[in-house]
């Protein structure tokens, strides 16, 4: 059965067959439409008017294949925790076909939970509805926080049970990305010895995301990019303390996009060392560790790329070393540029590093939540009689940072309302806190209950604003709400 509501393109499938495998999503038994972004279908040009709950259900569960998909499922490797695995793959997840968006972009169009692929290994193709939940909270919070994104078209209660440690309500969720290749697709091909593959994979990424290369040395140039994308991407991630949960090289697009979001959460109360993977026993992919994650990864993507840099391997490592070496001044230029924003600070003084490093040190002792303390400072700085509203056992140390604080917003030479007013627009209000993520997916698996769910989104897509929302989805959790651990649920 075909319908003709999609306007697919497919660029993809024109690569040599051994990047991917033809196949279509497996059928599902009982599919219910739970959410449908329209927001974002009107953006990638599909014609959400056509896009009804009877239809819906069908197309963005897989039971129908719209006219014009070129179903796969795409090869990749990657590293995990570390460890290298050579063949991964969409095990779960089959690409239905690519849009052009309002903004003459290209979009792939993914189903995540749509049944064995060739890659699936031991797994089975599926997906809980509890991670889809998440997903499509998670990566609508984090794109209208204004960070690099997939984002989430629809999601769809499949009607059939996955098994995992209990059995699960299984989900399938509707990913878009600006590309689904990632550091792990060059891994793959680079592990076989597959350079002339390599090379097309290079070429058709080049073309698709950074086709303003017109020299012989794009392939420089190409790692030069994909380093200043991550640099910036992980310093914005930090900057509304955001953790990832599973940096793996199969989980960092070359887009510089945040996918896969797995055990990933947002701080409550400050703590560097927080992970949220259960399995992260080491830290590996802790809120602090995350930029120097970053670059191991981006070290495996240079190694991936050696024999595109030049002909002379001695050159070509020579040349991807220096590549990885600017990193990290990247990275903490473009940390400093977002912390700063958030203090209100626009101008480079010197002193700036200090006052960033003593809030959150003093944020971590007091054990402060993130998010609110600086929307505090947002507030705080127009308040004149009324000192501040942190609330912690040595008063004198918060005191005392102000008045330093206070004495570097006068060099900004700006009125403390107009620095207040822009320190808003970035220190969010809202954020898709743990413990009501957790609500909202308990709520919509054991009761089928989804109106949290809706809420959540209308919140977390009006990130800044007070709004006329409930408190409650400001605050932090109460000791008895703390979740310590998220899932991916593969």
């Amino acid at each position: 059965m075909k319908n003709k509501i999609f306007n697919f393109s497919n660029t993809y499938v024109n690569l040599p067959e051994n990047f991917y495998q033809r196949i279509e999503p497996i059928p599902v038994k009982d599919p219910e439409l739970i959410e449908f972004n329209s927001e974002l279908s009107n953006f990638l040009n599909i014609d959400s008017k056509k896009i009804n709950n009877k239809n819906g259900k069908l197309f963005f569960s897989g039971n129908i294949i719209p006219e014009g998909a070129m179903p796969i499922a795409v090869a990749y490797a990657g590293h995990q925790f570390g460890n290298f695995v050579p063949q991964l793959g969409d095990g779960r997840a089959v690409l239905i076909g690519e849009v052009i968006a309002r903004n003459k972009e290209r979009y792939d169009i993914q189903l995540k939970g749509s049944g064995k692929t060739i890659y699936s290994r031991d797994g089975d193709g599926r997906s809980p509805l509890g991670p889809a939940i998440r997903e499509y909270l998670i990566s609508e919070s984090i794109h209208n926080l204004g960070i690099k994104s997939t984002r989430s078209l629809a999601l769809v209660r499949t009607g059939e049970k996955v098994f995992r440690e209990t059995v699960m309500p299984g989900g399938i969720l509707t990913r878009v990305a600006s590309s689904h290749i990632r550091i792990g697709t060059f891994e793959f091909f680079y592990y076989k010895r597959d350079f002339n593959s390599l090379k097309i994979l290079a070429d058709y990424t080049i073309k698709r995301h950074f086709n303003t290369f017109k020299n012989k040395k794009s392939y420089i140039f190409l790692l030069r990019n994909v380093i200043n994308s991550q640099a910036e991407l992980v310093s914005k991630w930090m900057s509304v303390g955001f953790i990832h949960g599973v940096m793996n090289t199969d989980n960092t697009t070359i887009s510089g996009e945040t996918i896969d979001y797995g055990p990933c959460a947002f701080l409550d109360h400050y703590d560097p060392k927080k992970v949220f993977s259960y399995i992260d026993f080491g830290g590996r992919y802790s809120y602090m560790n995350q930029g120097k994650i970053m670059l191991w990864n981006l070290s495996k993507f240079a190694e991936s790329i050696i024999p595109l840099l030049d002909e002379n391997l001695e050159n070509a490592k020579k040349i991807a070393i220096e590549c990885l070496n600017e990193f990290p001044k990247k990275f903490e230029r473009s940390w400093l540029k977002e912390m700063r924003r958030k203090f209100g600070l626009t101008r480079i003084f010197s002193e700036d590093i200090k006052i960033i490093d003593d809030f959150l040190e003093l944020m971590r002792i007091e054990n402060l939540d993130f998010t609110l303390s600086f929307r505090n400072l947002s507030d705080l700085i127009c308040e004149t009689e009324k000192k501040n509203n942190f609330k912690l056992k040595n008063k004198k140390i918060i005191n005392e940072w102000i008045l330093k604080w206070n004495k570097r917003l006068e060099k900004e030479k700006l009125r403390k309302s107009k620095i207040a007013s822009e320190m808003k627009k970035i220190n969010p209000l809202y954020i898709p806190r743990n413990h009501l993520v957790e609500a909202a997916i308990n709520s919509a698996v054991n009761k089928k209950d989804y109106s949290e769910i809706r809420e959540l989104l209308k919140i977390v897509r009006k990130p800044f604003s007070k709004g006329s929302f409930n408190k409650k989805y400001s605050l932090p959790p109460e000791s008895s709400e703390i979740v310590s651990n998220t899932f991916c649920g593969t």
